[in-house]
């Protein structure tokens, strides 16, 4: 049943074939898989690799064991490099290569990973604690302390803008939320500064961070009253910057998050015929969600709708979902309903 790709025809056996391409590794390596796990890899992909992939597949012929269990090293060998780049960066990545794998092996799984050993700016201070961190920025301008937030990890950065002054936490999110593209020379400035106080790595090329789904993830980190108070600060000073930052804080998906109460609660508010029109096109546990917190009764008669409603424009699905996500930021902020931020025993009271 196992196979391989055509242009390793003719390789004796026991021969490992060196020059498979990328498109052919990742053939066998879903083959090997199975097709349960790999239909699941394949929702995650887009058609134009999909297509390439099942192309690549239906081409495969006979796999020697040999190049099977090459292709799921290297697999194990990037993912074990990918995880320790994730947690400690480029240098922490290679110290533990280098001990388990050798010196030259770790660089090329590197390369492989990164084309080049250049790394994201402040990667040097992704170990650092939060805490720490916080007493050596704290008192640069807000301009630098959102530069350095948008590069850190959301769970770090939501740590530190939680600890700042009121009046500087509100400055900070609002220019994350700004934030498009910062030049390498500004960069370097900052790391030069952050030099005399910690180590520090440069960098190279022109780099994206902040925006509005930055902040917004950091948000969704810090706890509720401090949240709050930055909210209603951009609302004085930026307030339609606030509205798009409150439109993505919860996504219509996150029903699923609240208890069976909240969820009654938020359907006393809503029109039956919008409802239906909002579940189009959600997943399956979002709809069942719904439909276990009503009557048989409304629930039947709601699939029916939804059946018999025709072809629904995208776009009104999406403006009848932010509704109904308005109605629970509305309800939360009226107490009664309060959904959890991150690392909260509690999903809704």
């Amino acid at each position: 049943m196992a196979k391989t790709g055509a242009a390793a025809a003719g390789s004796g056996k026991g021969k490992i074939k060196k020059d498979l391409t990328g498109r052919q590794k990742a053939a066998i390596f879903l083959v090997t898989l199975g097709s349960e796990i790999s239909s699941e890899i394949f929702k995650h992909l887009r058609d134009d690799e999909i297509e390439a992939l099942t192309f690549e597949i239906a081409r495969l012929d006979t796999i020697e064991s040999e190049e099977r269990d090459r292709v799921l090293m290297e697999f194990k060998e990037l993912m074990m490099a990918q995880d320790f780049i994730t947690s400690g960066g480029i240098e922490y990545a290679r110290e533990l290569l280098e001990k388990s794998l050798g010196s030259q092996k770790a660089v090329d799984i590197i390369n492989r990973l990164t084309s080049s050993l250049q790394v994201r700016p402040f990667d040097f201070i992704r170990r650092t604690d939060p805490a720490h961190l916080l007493n050596f920025i704290q008192q640069e301008h807000p301009q630098t302390i959102a530069l350095i937030l948008a590069y850190l990890e959301p769970q770090k950065a939501s740590v530190i803008l939680g600890a700042l002054p009121h009046e500087v936490q509100s400055d900070v999110a609002r220019r994350i939320a700004t934030m498009d593209r910062t030049s390498p020379e500004v960069l370097r400035e900052v790391e030069r500064v952050l030099e005399k106080k910690l180590s520090t790595l440069s960098s190279e090329d022109y780099t994206a961070a902040g925006g509005v789904e930055n902040i917004v993830e950091i948000l969704n980190l810090v706890d509720r009253s401090t949240e709050k108070i930055i909210i209603e600060a951009l609302e004085e000073d930026d307030p339609e910057l606030a509205e798009e930052i409150k439109k993505r804080m919860f996504v219509f998906e996150d029903i699923v998050l609240l208890d069976d109460r909240a969820i009654q609660k938020v359907l006393r508010e809503v029109d039956t015929s919008e409802l239906g029109k909002a579940l189009r096109g959600v997943e399956t546990e979002v709809q069942d969600k719904i439909f276990r917190n009503m009557s048989k009764r409304a629930s039947q008669l709601l699939k029916e709708e939804m059946e018999y409603m025709g072809p629904v424009r995208l776009k009104d699905v999406e403006e009848t979902q932010q509704k109904i996500v308005s109605i629970i930021r509305k309800l939360e902020d009226q107490g009664e309903i309060v959904v959890a931020r991150s690392g909260e025993d509690e999903m809704v009271v």
